[in-house]
């Protein structure tokens, strides 16, 4: 019976603390607020506020840094006063996730995506009435058909793919000067995760796969809210002969460990050499192509350790 006893006990507790912490806490009342118009009300007289004008973040330059200022409430002032004010600029969002503090990045991608769903998604695509959003913010509805839509995410796949001792990374034409990055592209409907890796490396480079494996993944607001699922894939060493398909890159090829190395060292504008080329490097930190790139290198210096 004091065993039965100890295990309902404990249960209990268990619950109780996880009922309680503080990130469950922290869940549920978001979730709260998506639904409950008048409690979204409320938090909004004492909640921050990000500026956006045509989904670009206000920004505020102080010294080398870059911050995000949180206001108390946005006021209707015209785009030239707030900056004037402010001291700062509606900054592009490819360049703000990269200057700005580790912590702001997610909550400006997330902010644009956002605004940018409820700029596409005014109008029903059943009935063409106008959809009215609710107060969070979380979902429009159509009154005429009573059809609720939700804000969504395109699946994409990016793979680092390695021969066992070199890794390939390719351009695209939009890529700034001398960056290369992962292979990527979108999941088609019906694939999964794997055959996605699969033909997107086969379409690219011309490159079979053999094995796979999940890295990690990560939202992405371009071109519009993506969710990035990272991946390494490995190819024969043998049949690595690399067919690339130029419709949709610009160049592709093998790199070694030390030009990886070097090339992490590197900045965007830092590579451009005397004769007008430029050395390559690679997606910023806060990127997950650079997040799997890292993670090769840590491989394969564990190998030859």
């Amino acid at each position: 019976m004091a065993a039965i006893y100890q295990a309902v006990y404990r249960r209990a507790s268990s619950l109780f603390c996880r009922l309680h912490s503080t990130y469950v806490r922290k869940m549920r009342y978001l979730n709260e607020l998506k639904e409950d118009d008048s409690l979204c009300r409320q938090a909004q007289t004492s909640g921050a506020f990000y500026l956006f004008h045509n989904l670009s973040p206000f920004l505020q330059q102080v010294g080398e840094k870059y911050l995000v200022p949180q206001l108390s409430a946005a006021g209707a002032l015209e785009k030239s006063v707030i900056e004037s004010e402010l001291k700062g600029s509606f900054t592009d969002l490819r360049k703000a996730l990269f200057v700005v503090d580790g912590k702001d990045s997610p909550l400006l991608a997330s902010a644009q995506s956002l605004l940018r769903w409820h700029d596409s998604h005014q109008y029903c695509s059943k009935t063409g009435q106008p959809t009215q959003k609710n107060i969070a913010g979380s979902k429009r509805v159509c009154h005429a058909s009573g059809i609720i839509y939700y804000p969504q995410m395109s699946p994409a796949v990016i793979t680092l793919v390695s021969d066992g001792s070199r890794c390939l990374l390719a351009r695209q034409p939009s890529f700034p000067q001398g960056m290369y990055s992962s292979l990527s592209g979108f999941c088609d409907l019906g694939e999964n995760v794997e055959e996605t890796v699969r033909r997107e490396v086969a379409e690219e480079v011309g490159l079979e796969v053999e094995s796979l494996w999940y890295s990690a993944s990560q939202h992405w607001p371009f071109p519009s809210s993506c969710l990035i699922i990272a991946c390494h894939a490995m190819v024969r060493a043998q049949q690595a002969e690399i067919s690339m398909n130029s419709l949709e890159l610009e160049e592709a090829r093998w790199f070694a460990l030390e030009e990886i190395v070097e090339g992490l060292k590197r900045k965007p504008g830092s590579s451009k050499q005397d004769d007008g080329s430029f050395l390559p490097w690679f997606p910023p930190k806060q990127t997950i192509a650079h997040q799997l790139i890292c993670e090769w290198v840590k491989q394969q210096t564990s190998q030859l350790a």
